[in-house]
């Protein structure tokens, strides 16, 4: 997933960036409203975490700005403030959670993937597909109950198949999803990982959920599709 952090505290918006990539996603990281509010409305977003005290365009105008322009990503809020009724505006504005500074960064954590599970629509952390399951809170992924060895790369590209199911998704979607800005991604590599994946997932021919759709990209297929 592609999550972005908005935060003028250097020392905590690299903290964040690690603690997110240790976790998997790709991050951008903003320093200021500004640039915050460009990433917000102008790249691909999976989840961003903003600070509501910040320079240039503040939180709050960045939340209603991502929200008017129809834009549905979840936004998880930092906030140093006591005072509710800024909480309580920056959710009316769109805001999905918010955490209140200082806060430990495993609760932050787990806050960002219980609201990536809730924008896909899963309220628990298992999700099964057909024989296949997987944890998105431990990274475990089963198949017949047994446990399959996966690479990060494998299981991040995984994990955005089965949390945007039965939808379309082109090599472009997912190099600019899983990848760092300032990454160089090769289209070559998503096939190389999907062909890999899709060895791992049906090693006996009897379930292929990963379909190539030509001249589009591939289609998870859901057990229900």
């Amino acid at each position: 997933m592609r999550i972005l952090v908005i935060e003028d505290e250097e020392a905590l918006r690299e903290l964040l960036g690690r603690a997110l990539k240790r976790e998997g996603h790709a991050t951008d990281l903003a320093a200021d409203g500004t640039d915050g509010l460009h990433y917000a409305t102008e790249y691909p977003v999976d989840l961003a975490i903003v600070d509501l005290g910040l320079p240039g365009h503040g939180g709050m105008e960045i939340i209603r700005s991502v929200r008017q322009r129809g834009l549905k990503y979840p936004i998880l809020v930092l906030t140093a403030r006591s005072d509710w009724q800024d909480k309580v505006q920056a959710l009316e504005l769109g805001a999905d959670d918010y955490v209140t500074k200082p806060f430990r960064i495993e609760e932050l954590m787990a806050r960002v993937n219980a609201l990536l599970r809730r924008s896909a629509g899963h309220a628990a952390p298992e999700v099964r597909f057909g024989p296949l399951e997987v944890n998105l809170s431990s990274q475990d992924v089963r198949l017949e109950e047994q446990l399959l060895e996966l690479t990060s790369f494998e299981y991040k590209v995984l994990e955005y198949f089965i949390l945007h199911p039965d939808q379309v998704v082109s090599k472009m979607e997912l190099n600019e999803h899983l990848y760092d800005e300032d990454a160089d991604p090769d289209s070559n590599v998503i096939e190389v990982i999907i062909g890999r994946l899709r060895k791992k997932l049906d090693p006996d021919s009897s379930w292929q959920p990963i379909e190539t759709l030509r001249g589009r990209g591939y289609r998870f297929r859901s057990a229900e599709a």
